[in-house]
């Protein structure tokens, strides 16, 4: 039997991302290099499937790992979750991203080619589109990032579409998609992120576990109702079903005239950080602290998606509600205030 690859797999959306793959019987392999996860993650998904998975702990910037990978396997597509996220921390060290993340993708790539693999999910994200100037925002959109993170995106997102046009082999779907909210149903998966959390969600609940004083919103002038910025949220758990959808899609479409698509993954609708407080605000049953502090580089003020074409082209629509979000990311914390580090 063939097997997925999952380049970052025991990450965040990559972990939930494998339960649905081996909840539809399908093989799969993880790659990480664990510099932002934790090996309890893959004791994890077994445990939640109760079935094995195969993992390397891999540096996917070096070709002859990813090589390593692909000699002892036989793979029949690739989901590409791996790559540095943090849109602040990309703006300050922009080297150390494009490094990282294009490399990882180029050899992904290169190694594809020589084993004759030619179906790819890229994991992209909704900041290349920046500051859109409609919303819903659409594919179509014109794809201008304010930060180094997006940037990486938009570049890969190139590289796929040339490829692409150069050789009708080649498959792949890029899933823009938004911001993730949620764990497991298990509490046994969830966001466990090193050091000060980047995203707003693990920020929260540190707060409202003891582990963080108080929340820092990141600027409150922006042009929106409330003045904290509007973003789009989904269930990791939906989203994980979008990665599984565009695989099922490139492994079993026959269609030569789409060789690249980009689709975004989100809700369909915009929350601004003041709501998404006061959701986790009601599901925790108490107040959060929280200071204003200043924007970071690259943030923009409103964004959501328009998801008429992953309905249309996945057969996907997103089925929890942001109070489903707020509570099961709450759980997660509850049950591991530490994460995963006592694990």
């Amino acid at each position: 039997m063939t097997a997925i690859l999952v380049a970052g797999g025991a990450g965040y959306v990559g972990s939930h991302t494998v339960v649905k793959l081996l909840e539809k019987n399908q093989k799969v392999i993880i790659a990480d290099d664990f510099s932002h996860s934790n090996l309890a993650v893959i004791s994890a998904i077994q445990a939640i499937t109760g079935q094995s998975v195969k993992s390397y702990r891999a540096d996917l910037t070096q070709l002859e790992e990813v090589k390593k990978i692909f000699d002892e396997n036989e793979i029949s597509g690739v989901i590409n979750l791996a790559g540095y996220k943090s849109v602040g921390e990309s703006s300050q060290m922009p080297l150390h991203y494009y490094r990282n993340n294009l490399e990882i993708m180029l050899n992904l790539l290169t190694v594809m080619e020589e084993y004759d693999v030619y179906r790819l999910v890229f994991s992209s994200s909704a900041t290349v589109y920046g500051n859109p100037k409609e919303l819903p925002v659409k594919e179509s959109a014109q794809r201008k990032p304010t930060n180094t993170y997006g940037r990486t995106k938009v570049m890969i997102e190139q590289i796929l579409q040339d490829l692409a046009e150069s050789d009708s082999r080649w498959r792949f779907i890029s899933l823009r998609f938004f911001n993730p909210l949620g764990a497991h149903k298990s509490s046994n998966l969830g966001e466990d992120p090193n050091g000060l959390p980047n995203n707003l969600a693990p920020y929260i609940t540190q707060v409202a576990i003891g582990k963080l004083p108080k929340l820092q919103i990141y600027g409150h002038d922006f042009p929106t109702p409330d003045g904290t910025s509007v973003r789009d949220y989904l269930h990791i758990d939906d989203l994980a079903a979008g990665h599984v959808a565009a695989m099922n899609n490139l492994l079993d479409s026959q269609d030569e005239t789409s060789r690249f698509e980009a689709i975004n993954l989100g809700s369909g609708k915009g929350y601004s950080v003041l709501e998404i407080l006061q959701a986790f605000e009601e599901a925790i049953g108490k107040k959060i602290p929280f200071d204003y502090t200043e924007k970071r580089l690259g943030d923009t003020a409103e964004s959501f998606a328009s998801i008429e074409k992953a309905k249309r082209v996945l057969d996907w629509v997103p089925t929890y509600t942001i109070e489903e979000m707020c509570q099961d990311t709450w759980h997660w914390q509850l049950k591991h205030p530490n994460g995963y580090d006592n694990e």
